[in-house]
């Protein structure tokens, strides 16, 4: 409609410029038989002497008229054309944007339409390049009573952005308001890595009426879940299973819309969004209620700028935890731990750094078959209740710890835990015991010790005779009055 009324106003534009112009000749016409008169006329009325000066006046206008309808005919033509749109709005395809009747197949068949390719590009292993095509709610509330599918075809580079979805009270309590899988859309092949690459859901929020999940994704590669606000799942608020680097940035999620301090809080369920893949990035994400804020359960991933206050540590809440035994390859940097904290079980190549935990928030280190390798856990704040919480706690046995390294992390009303540690005895004797056991994490492990022994003018021979407990003993061969200085490390290398 607004296409064909700028069609018709370049129309008007060229009939009013025609007639301009057509003026314009007949003024030279005019101008002509004005200044023949006492001459004598020749033919149409034209002098000889000014004959072709009028001619050329005539053209030029006429040349000029044609130019002008040509200019307003081709805006025309661009303005009524949609053949070369690759923006694709949903309620041209009958969907209700007020919410009051199922939009699942109008969208569904907008999303269709979109992944139409327009050309032969194709992008990672021969993925479809849709162009930049743009699946638009303009705005709207939708109802779904299914999930909006992308094609099993596959396809990229392509966006989801501005408006809202919300589950019907039937929606399929397995599904999710959004699926990026070919599996669900009733296809997938064995010999394929990948469906759907640079897939962008941009400015959306998802109502999941607490009968599912918000986006899935499935065998994706670069897929952003951008700006977008999820809340009432049962499930996942996002979950990604295999495929490669997707980013969830920018993003609230909630089972209950709170604010904290909730009285159902006890009963929260659900994970705000799940990592079942590598290489994926959770970043500037606040997830203000579920029973789990972050599960991850693949390796090499990163997360940054998150806030979780999902469901308390002592309701039995986790912020972030990651299932990943063995090989968790996880960075965890400037994150917010309110209340709920971190769980890694047989962490190998973990690093959490920066980052603020409250209300006895901690560090759980999960034995599973009792391996810590390659843990950083450095430069955190902690603050308590002065329950007497450890910052960093070992849930279970651990035989094998190499390069574990937690230090310089500073807490107010916890109980500081450390792999390196420094101490003092003084006194007057021949034995002298520092006990590390109260602020050394693992039991009974020292790998390193360093000592000095202050004796005044006395030269008693000295020796380090036993570390066991996490107590350091140092001994003299004659009784004096010393002080000890000692530093160890549960390291040995």
């Amino acid at each position: 409609m607004e296409a064909a009324a700028r069609g018709r106003g370049g129309g008007v534009l060229v009939a009013l410029a025609a007639l301009l112009l057509l003026a314009l000749a007949s003024g030279a016409s005019a101008w002509a038989h004005g200044h023949g008169h006492g001459h004598g006329g020749v033919g149409a009325g034209l002098v000889p002497g000014a004959g072709a000066g009028e001619r050329r006046y005539v053209d030029l206008a006429m040349r000029r008229m044609e130019s002008v309808r040509s200019s307003f005919g081709a805006r025309r033509d661009l303005a009524t054309s949609t053949a070369s749109s690759r923006v694709y709005r949903v309620t041209d395809y009958g969907a209700d944007p007020t919410g009051g009747a199922d939009a699942t197949a109008a969208i569904n068949r907008a999303i269709a339409d979109a992944f139409r390719r327009p050309s032969n590009a194709t992008l990672t292993g021969g993925i479809p390049d849709l162009g930049g095509a743009e699946i638009h709610l303009d705005g709207g509330s939708y109802l779904l009573k299914g999930p909006l599918t992308l094609p099993a075809s596959g396809g990229g580079n392509v966006k989801i952005h501005s408006g809202s979805l919300r589950a019907a009270d039937d929606f399929p309590t397995d599904r999710y308001l959004i699926e990026l899988s070919a599996k669900a859309a009733g296809g997938g092949s064995p010999s394929l890595s990948y469906y759907y690459e640079y897939v962008t859901l941009r400015d959306l929020m998802l109502d999941c009426s607490y009968r599912g999940g918000g986006v899935s994704v499935v065998d994706s590669l670069r897929v952003g879940v951008d700006n977008c606000y999820v809340v009432h799942f049962a499930t996942d608020g996002v979950a990604v299973s295999g495929g490669h680097e997707t980013f969830v940035r920018n993003t609230f999620l909630g089972q209950h819309m709170t604010a904290g301090g909730d009285s159902g809080e006890r009963e929260f369920t659900g994970t705000g969004i799940r990592l079942d893949g590598n290489d994926n990035s959770v970043s500037d994400v606040v997830v203000f209620s579920a029973g789990t804020g972050i599960m991850v359960t693949g390796g090499a991933n990163a997360i940054s700028g998150v806030h979780c206050y999902n469901k308390a540590a002592g309701f039995g809440g986790t912020g972030i935890y990651l299932k990943v035994p063995g090989l968790t390859q996880t960075w965890i940097t400037n994150c917010y731990m309110d209340f709920t904290g971190i769980v890694a079980e047989d962490p190998v190549l973990l690093h959490v750094s920066s980052s603020f935990f409250l209300g006895d928030a901690n560090v759980v280190l999960k034995a599973v078959n009792g391996v810590a390798r390659g843990v950083q856990i450095v430069g955190n704040l902690f603050n308590g209740r002065d329950k007497g919480v450890d910052i960093v706690q070992l849930d279970g046995k651990f035989a094998t710890v190499e390069q574990v390294y937690v230090q310089q992390n500073a807490a107010t009303g916890m109980t500081v835990r450390s792999t390196s540690a420094r101490g003092t005895a003084e006194g007057n004797g021949s034995s002298w015991t520092v006990d590390f056991s109260p602020v050394l994490l693992f039991p009974d492990r020292i790998g390193h010790v360093q000592y000095s022994l202050v004796a005044g003018d006395a030269f008693p021979g000295h020796a380090l005779r036993n570390i066991s407990g996490n107590q350091v003993v140092i001994a003299t061969d004659a009784a004096v009055s010393a002080t000890v200085h000692v530093l160890v490390d549960q390291n040995s290398n």
